[in-house]
């Protein structure tokens, strides 16, 4: 599917037009990886657009740079105010954001040291990203071949641009095995996360979910649904699962900017519960469709109106 574009785009302090948006093939950042990025989305609620979590992800944004060393040249404060001013400037109602620092032209060779910080923020209009239907029948996936990358090799809390490699990879062996996404377990053999979400199961009424140690990315939609669960007296726990934990459990699911919260079905062709979206899965995510459309007052303070 073609993506699709609006007018403008955000780069270095600046709005340029979508088709000015353009970098030099020297790029430091192209050639070795080392950039972070955030995914966001906008939605159209009764009080006009409101950002989910905007403050959260962009102090993401700033601790992902952090961690691999890179200084950012705007605060979390400015990359807010900037975000708001792109969506106005866009006329834009609901859709994914996405704001990425990378080391510029200027420099080759591994340390970027000399290379300028550039930063860019582009929005654009993107539906339910595993599909529409993914919602209430759940997805098909599959345990991969690939592992995640691991906490000992590079600092797996950073959302770096170099690391989704790693996700391509599992993703596209999924797709290619006719599944819908990829389950990647760590290098002690027990699950980690999607490609680009983070997992939860239930068992007996429980949500479970893989602890920060297992490698796993501290997911913001992730943390949400632990605080909505909670507030619903649903019981939460972080801790290991195996693979046999998840052909075993009630349900599953995924949370992301991107997935939102999505049923899984089935797993290594195993039925998952019912094979579809459960009794839990359902209520969490009807009360998160519901909060990001600004229906939810006790988590009003998540939205940020433009």
């Amino acid at each position: 599917m073609a993506m699709q574009t609006v007018p403008y785009i955000w780069m270095n302090g600046k709005i340029v037009k979508w088709e000015n948006a353009n970098i030099h093939i020297l790029t430091h950042t192209l050639h070795y990886g080392a950039g972070v990025f955030e995914g966001i989305r906008c939605y159209n609620t009764a009080c006009g657009p409101a950002v989910f979590r905007l403050k959260d992800h962009m102090k993401r944004l700033e601790d992902s740079a952090k961690l691999i060393g890179m200084k950012m040249p705007f605060s979390v404060a400015e990359m807010c105010k900037a975000t708001k001013e792109l969506i106005r400037k866009n006329k834009f109602k609901e859709g994914y954001i996405r704001p990425i620092a990378y080391y510029g032209y200027g420099k080759m060779g591994l340390g970027p040291k000399g290379a300028p910080t550039d930063v860019a923020i582009a929005i654009w209009p993107w539906g339910k990203y595993l599909g529409e239907d993914s919602v209430t029948k759940g997805v098909k996936c599959k345990i991969s071949k690939w592992r995640r990358i691991d906490s000992r090799t590079v600092p797996t809390t950073a959302k770096v641009c170099g690391y989704y490699i790693n996700s391509i990879l599992a993703s596209e062996d999924a797709t290619a095995s006719g599944c819908d996404e990829a389950i990647l377990l760590n290098t002690q053999g027990n699950v980690a996360e999607g490609p680009g979400e983070n997992i939860f199961i239930v068992k007996k009424g429980v949500l479970i979910t893989p602890p920060l140690s297992a490698g796993i990315l501290p997911g913001i939609t992730r943390k949400s649904i632990m605080q909505i669960a909670k507030d619903n007296k649903i019981k939460v726990v972080e801790k290991n699962i195996t693979p046999a934990d998840l052909y075993k459990s009630d349900e599953a699911f995924f949370t992301g900017t991107a997935a939102e919260v999505t049923p899984i079905s089935v797993i290594d062709g195993k039925k998952i519960g019912i094979g579809r979206r459960g009794p839990i899965t359902e209520k969490l995510q009807t009360i998160f469709y519901d909060l990001i459309k600004g229906k939810e007052k006790k988590y009003l303070l998540w939205l940020d109106f433009v």
